[in-house]
């Protein structure tokens, strides 16, 4: 069966000062119609970067990125990203600020009586029907995020790119939005890429774990299948025998095989660093 989506040899360089910086090298990933794919890595091992050029918004130096049989090198709705920050207008409500991405694709092909039940039934499908009328300033964090989530899937497209979307918020808004993206993801057979830095979220949400190695040169380290039945259930899975398998073998990944602390501090106390903003440029 040919993928949706192929990444091939993708690598892409930055110009700094003291010359090119290599950002990614050698990446190849092939992703099926209805994956769930996490990326993970330490910060700037390059997640974002991989993200951006599916995203259409980085050029790869090499290699190239092909999306149902067409090669991406511009943004399109056919792939639709929830950044970590909501990116919503604040000025506008929650319906009008997902009004705006469906009068983008689909103008001229709905009538307005159907451009509004389709926006209706996108904040219904992320239980954001009851605040429709809200702008950003009136509902909460995770609230914005599903809004953001709303605006993407009304694009309908092809793939679902998610940067970190749960980052920001707390652990119990974060739990039901992640239990939010498993429903959306099964009723939808939606094709997702998600970056996160949550071994547990990458477990629970994902088909297959890409792990990067750290940069500069980074690729893909090494693909972990998760072979979980769906539905899944947070709460039994924290005692299943084959989840925390699979969780001890992203964190050998992540703090033995690609090992990125202080010297000085002993390993059981190694946590997963925070982002560097120089990383972040390039990552």
């Amino acid at each position: 069966m040919n993928p949706l989506l192929e990444l091939t040899q993708v690598g892409i360089e930055f110009p700094t000062p003291k010359g090119p910086f290599c950002a990614l090298q050698n990446v190849n990933l092939k992703i099926a119609k209805g994956e769930f794919i996490s990326l993970i890595g330490h910060s700037g091992c390059g997640k974002s970067t991989v993200l951006n050029i599916v995203a259409g918004l980085y050029q790869a130096t090499t290699g190239g990125v092909v999306l149902e049989g067409k090669e991406v090198n511009e943004p399109g709705p056919e792939r639709a990203v929830v950044f970590q920050n909501h990116s919503l207008l604040p000025w506008l409500t929650a319906y009008q600020n997902v009004e705006l991405a469906v009068q983008q694709v689909f103008k001229g092909k709905k009538s307005k009586a159907e451009m509004k039940a389709w926006i209706e039934h996108n904040l219904n499908l992320v239980h954001m029907g009851h605040a429709m009328h809200k702008r950003p300033d009136e509902i909460s964090g995770g609230m914005k995020q599903r809004v953001g989530i709303a605006r993407a899937l009304s694009m309908e497209p092809s793939v679902l790119l998610l940067d970190e979307p749960f980052g920001a918020l707390d652990a119990l808004t974060r739990a039901h939005l992640q239990d939010s993206l498993m429903e959306i993801q099964k009723d939808l057979n939606s094709t997702v890429i998600m970056i996160t830095h949550d071994v547990d979220e990458a477990v629970l949400l994902s088909d297959r774990i890409v792990m990067m190695t750290n940069g500069p040169s980074a690729t893909v380290g090494e693909i972990l299948n998760i072979e979980l039945e769906r539905p899944r259930n947070r709460i039994q899975l924290a005692d299943d025998p084959t989840y925390n398998k699979y969780r001890q073998q992203v964190l050998s990944f992540l703090y033995e095989k690609q090992r990125k602390v202080d010297d000085s501090m002993p390993v059981e106390k190694a946590k997963e660093p925070e982002k560097e903003q120089a990383a972040e440029k390039v990552a």
